[in-house]
């Protein structure tokens, strides 16, 4: 007999200490992700290392991965204004997160 096993999945926003650049992405294990934006290697081309941008200010939970590409895709194609306001809705003070990810 098979157990039903829950599934973690996030879409989450990271942004740099001055709040003037935004990364969105996928993970299935936020706290792990969010380390790992912080401690890349110091010669690393990748997005988040160039611009400094591994603070947490937004994210979302999905139990299917492809439901949360799906989302991810969305809302990378949005404009600037309206992801702004999904954070402000969800993150009104643009507090980071990263320390309260269980």
């Amino acid at each position: 007999m098979k157990t039903l096993r829950s599934h973690n999945y996030y879409v989450y926003i990271l942004t740099n200490r001055k709040k003037t650049v935004l990364y969105i992405g996928v993970t299935n294990n936020l706290k792990t992700r969010l380390y790992y934006h912080k401690n890349t290697d110091t010669n690393s081309t990748a997005f988040t290392a160039r611009y400094r941008c591994f603070y947490l200010i937004y994210w979302e939970h999905f139990d299917s991965i492809i439901k949360a590409i799906k989302r991810e895709k969305e809302l990378k194609g949005w404009r600037r204004e309206k992801k702004e306001n999904l954070i402000n809705n969800f993150n009104p003070e643009w507090e980071f997160l990263n320390d309260k990810i269980d």
